[in-house]
């Protein structure tokens, strides 16, 4: 997750007002994502991860419970996190058990019909700086400084070292073939497993400035010149081994802060655009400002590149760290309009039981103002979606759309827990409820409603 980028912070303060100035107008143009039957989808989950276990005990911090506790809320998608210096800890040795353990929370995740998307996460590049994500033998950093910021850790991305790390990754002819038979390996051993939607390909990366560059120059070359080049080999590599699954690319946290993305096409016909949506000032601590416009930013922003490309928009993390200061309440409500206005889906950070970013705590209850993201929505239409939105207030959804000619003509409901009462109109009708979902039914080619109304 994207902390308080505290060496940057008057930087990027600066960059926020070109940004919204400057920015497209936010609209509906953004495609859908869709699923291998053409069903029209949306994900509302959760990350999952286990930074804490290695080696022989990595993954073990996910459970079943997790699986089954974020379905029974409503919620269908997990973007799970794995680790490079974990799945292949020498070069050329791939972990059997680190796989096996991937697959076991797969076996979980179809079991509660929660689909997943596998993430190959990094933190400040890997373990050669106290973190985790590239492994140390991929690491070059040709003998320059690097010094550990235990109290802003997200500042270690601009020790010259780690940097420096980065552009070796990028531009390493060796590293480049790695990292695409890292993602080959993953992808064949998983290409048909029933859970699997799709694969991010790497999680918030960064890179190295150069001299005189400011940040937002340098994100938008970085995201142009390398993440590119990059994602158009991983996409490549993991193509032959499955030919369906969706590929998740990402910008630079800089996003974030409503700064366009310099990124280029994706030569892949089934592209994930999966920005982050984290703000940096609340991530210092600081309460949500409703005057700031940072959420209308974001917005316009970060729908110029789907609107240019043609490609859906899934947000990858985004929530708070102090999510019950005065104005979150706002935040939460805010946020949970804007996205529904352009993503076919997001993933919270994080599904754990406890405190900081937690969505729930030790007894499984939703944390202050996160029971916010709990809302009915449809998880796939067979069909293409007129309109869709849930005002929080009244606590109605509605949902239009004209069914499929051909193909399913089932459409799903997610509800979270709670009395609802469904209606469908247009040709549509109820089949059955049951564990906090509705099945509708509608006649091919008609204009369907459905509508959940609370209580």
């Amino acid at each position: 997750m994207l902390r308080a980028i505290l060496t940057a912070s008057a930087v990027v303060a600066a960059l926020l007002a070109p940004a919204t100035a400057h920015a497209e107008e936010t609209g509906q143009n953004v495609p859908r994502l869709t699923d291998r039957q053409g069903r029209v989808l949306t994900l509302h989950g959760w990350n999952i991860e286990d930074k804490t276990h290695r080696g022989a005990n990595a993954l073990t911090g996910i459970t079943e419970r997790h699986l089954r506790d974020m379905r029974a809320k409503g919620f269908d998608f997990a973007r799970l996190l794995v680790f490079w210096d974990d799945l292949e800890p020498e070069p050329g040795r791939y972990s059997r058990s680190y796989l096996r353990r991937i697959e076991r929370i797969l076996d979980w995740a179809e079991r509660y019909d929660v689909k997943v998307v596998i993430d190959a996460h990094q933190d400040v590049f890997g373990p050669a700086f106290g973190h985790r994500g590239i492994p140390e033998w991929a690491t070059r950093t040709d003998g320059l400084p690097f010094t550990a910021h235990p109290d802003d850790w997200f500042a270690e991305y601009f020790e010259p070292a780690v940097q420096r790390a980065f552009t070796h990754l990028y531009e390493d002819e060796d590293l480049r073939s790695a990292q695409a038979r890292m993602w080959r390996t993953l992808a064949t051993r998983f290409a048909h497993h029933p859970a699997v939607l799709g694969y991010d390909l790497v999680n918030e990366p960064m890179g190295e400035a150069y001299p005189g560059e400011d940040l937002a120059t340098a994100a938008r070359r970085i995201e142009r010149d390398q993440l590119t080049p990059m994602y158009n080999r991983l996409a490549d590599a993991v193509r032959p081994a499955d030919r369906d699954a969706w590929v998740f690319v990402e910008p630079t946290p800089l996003v974030g802060e409503g700064v366009p993305t310099g990124l280029g096409r994706v030569d892949d016909p089934r592209v994930v655009y999966a920005p982050h949506f984290y703000n940096t000032a609340m991530e210092a601590g600081a309460d949500y400002d409703p005057g700031a416009g940072w959420i209308e930013a974001y917005e316009r922003a970060v729908t110029a590149y789907p609107k240019r490309y043609g490609v859906p928009v899934v947000v990858g993390e985004w929530g708070p760290l102090n999510n019950d200061l005065p104005h979150m309440n706002r935040f939460y409500r805010d946020a949970m309009a804007s996205l529904g206005r352009y993503a076919s889906g997001w993933a919270g950070y994080v599904w754990c039981y406890g405190g900081g970013y937690c969505a729930v705590d030790g007894t499984g209850a939703f944390r202050t103002n996160k029971e916010l993201t709990a809302e009915p929505y449809a998880e796939s239409v067979a069909g293409t979606v007129g309109s869709a939105s849930f005002d929080s207030g009244s606590g109605v959804y509605r949902l239009a759309y004209r069914a499929a000619a051909h193909g399913s003509r089932v459409t799903v409901l997610s509800l979270p827990p709670g009395a609802w009462r469904i209606t469908a109109g247009g040709g549509a009708r109820v089949l059955r409820r049951s564990a906090g979902r509705a099945w509708v039914l509608a006649a091919r080619g008609s204009r369907a409603t459905v509508t959940a109304e609370r209580g």
